[in-house]
């Protein structure tokens, strides 16, 4: 009976519609093998046999999103006038996401990390080196316009935002303020995955820091239960939160809740430890099935159980991996 309640409930999670808004990305995996030496220089030269385009930043969350909740899902960020961007969009429509609310800047590069690396007989593929291409500014004033006044037009037609925060220029103090006050006008969930300058989303419903960033926030190491809770507070009182939801690597996961002037604690360990291969993108599954369980109704204990069988899944693959409802119910049977 317990395990068909709980298939129930994750069932539920295909229903709500979400935003996300922030820091849209592409990663770049260029693959060759070792061929020789270069005459040119004392350097490597690969043969080159697959190049694979993957969602990073928060085209990954929106992806993880679009995969849970089969399509219903929204995106909010910019991207330039360059090959990468037409490539981002792509792949974005190719996940069912719903870019027609993205917003092209000539002034900036689309943000795409290329990894290149190389095997040769016998070896495992190891990477040699990354090439980033961003602009890491703040928005300048015509694009914030443009992303705030959609932002305006978007949100009512969702049930949950998500604020996906990479630190690469999109989520002004603006756009953040415009977000959390639509939000609320609408009555709907905004979550922020943040991991510092936490004081910009002052009065987001609920915050999702790994535990060395909420360390850094707070000023002291988390060290045993008095500590967690001590910094639970600390980040409600001090940020005018409802809710967080710490991510603790091994620990598991902790969450904090503040109602009618009184805060809760409840923590659970980390599921499957004995199979982790890669945390890569766990971040970004963890808020896309946290904040979706929220939107269907279940409750914060639930949302938090959910996001950590969740990320549990994912940490078995290497690279950023995405899951489905299917995938779930086939954990818990």
């Amino acid at each position: 009976m317990l395990k068909e309640e709980i298939i129930n409930k994750i069932k539920k999670i295909t229903q709500p519609k979400i935003l996300i808004i922030g820091d849209f990305a592409l990663d770049e995996m260029v693959f060759g093998n070792t061929e020789r030496i270069s005459r040119e220089a004392p350097v490597i030269i690969l043969e080159h046999y697959d190049t694979k385009k993957i969602l990073g930043a928060a085209s990954n969350a929106a992806n993880n999103v679009s995969t849970l909740n089969t399509g219903k899902a929204g995106a909010i960020g910019v991207y330039g006038d360059d090959y990468y961007g037409g490539e981002l969009l792509r792949i974005l429509k190719e996940k069912n996401i719903d870019t027609s609310l993205m917003v092209m800047d000539k002034t900036r590069k689309t943000t795409t990390k290329t990894r290149i690396s190389g095997s040769c007989n016998h070896s495992i593929t190891q990477q040699i080196v990354r090439i980033d291409r961003q602009t890491k500014t703040p928005l300048e004033k015509d694009t914030e316009d443009k992303i705030i006044e959609n932002i305006k037009k978007a949100i009512k037609d969702y049930d949950g935002v998500i604020l996906s925060d990479y630190h690469l220029g999109c989520l002004t103090q603006r756009v953040i303020n415009c977000a959390i006050e639509e939000a609320k006008k609408h009555d709907k969930i905004i979550v922020a995955d943040i991991q510092k300058d936490m004081e910009k989303y002052k009065g987001v419903d609920i915050i999702t820091p790994n535990q060395p960033d909420s360390e850094k926030q707070v000023g002291f190491y988390i060290k045993n239960d008095d500590d967690l809770l001590k910094a639970g507070k600390e980040l409600l009182e001090t940020l005018d939160l409802k809710k967080v939801l710490m991510t603790r690597g091994e620990n598991g996961m902790a969450l904090f809740e503040k109602q009618d002037g009184k805060i809760t604690f409840n923590k659970i360990p980390a599921y499957n430890k004995k199979e982790v291969f890669d945390v890569t993108g766990a971040g970004d599954t963890v808020v896309a099935a946290f904040t979706l369980a929220l939107c269907s109704g279940l409750s914060a204990k639930d949302a938090m159980r959910l996001g950590n069988l969740a990320a549990s899944i994912v940490i078995r693959y290497f690279g950023c991996h995405t899951i489905s409802v299917e995938d779930l119910i086939n954990e818990i049977k």
